[in-house]
């Protein structure tokens, strides 16, 4: 395997299991942990309300573009060329910005069986182990987004006349977004959805 390929791992798992020690420290406790803990917990609130409102927007902006496109097809007989790329990329946006705003929720699908059974030390590590597979997966989307957003700069979207890199820019983006929300979920663990399925 080339240092290319590596170097990406090996910085994520780094960076992991820092985030996850960190956590583990800020969890619980008073002073310079309840310091750490409030702030990450009101950058959360931000961030998380700011992707909201992006999201938001997105489908906003995909619902008006696809309705111009039915409109332009069917009433004037003139298809509209930039409508579907405008779409599709809008639809992106709001999927990546959308599962921060579901992972702080914890509104994602889950199997939750081993977490409900646990209590104590065990449900933490199970916890942490959830947070460390999150971060680590977020990570790499990170990077390789980031990596594809940037090899793609100098292409067009058709129909837009804009760099692909404008679309190709929600993984990364959404993945900061998205590694927030989980370790603010660790920090104050949110999932009404789960409790009120049972």
């Amino acid at each position: 395997m080339n240092a290319m390929n590596v170097l990406p791992l090996q910085v994520t798992v780094g960076a992991t299991l820092l985030t996850v020690a960190v956590a583990l420290w800020a969890g619980s406790g008073d002073g310079a942990r309840a310091a750490l803990r409030r702030a990450i917990l009101t950058t959360d609130r931000i961030t998380t309300a700011i992707a909201a409102l992006l999201a938001s927007l997105a489908l906003t902006v995909a619902v008006f573009a696809g309705g111009w496109q039915v409109v332009a097809r069917f009433a004037t007989e003139t298809p509209s060329v930039w409508s579907e790329a405008l779409v599709r990329t809008a639809l992106i946006w709001m999927a990546f910005l959308g599962i921060a705003v579901a992972l702080r929720a914890g509104a994602l699908v889950s199997i939750d069986v081993a977490h409900r059974y646990s209590s104590g030390a065990m449900r933490r590590a199970l916890e942490a182990a959830v947070l460390a597979c999150s971060l680590s997966m977020l990570g790499i989307m990170f990077w390789f987004g980031w990596m594809m957003a940037e090899r793609v700069q100098f292409q067009e979207m058709a129909g837009l006349e804009v760099s692909m890199s404008w679309g190709y820019a929600a993984i990364p983006i959404g993945a900061v977004f998205a590694m927030v929300g989980v370790v603010a979920h660790f920090l104050d663990r949110r999932s009404e959805e789960l409790e009120a399925a049972v």
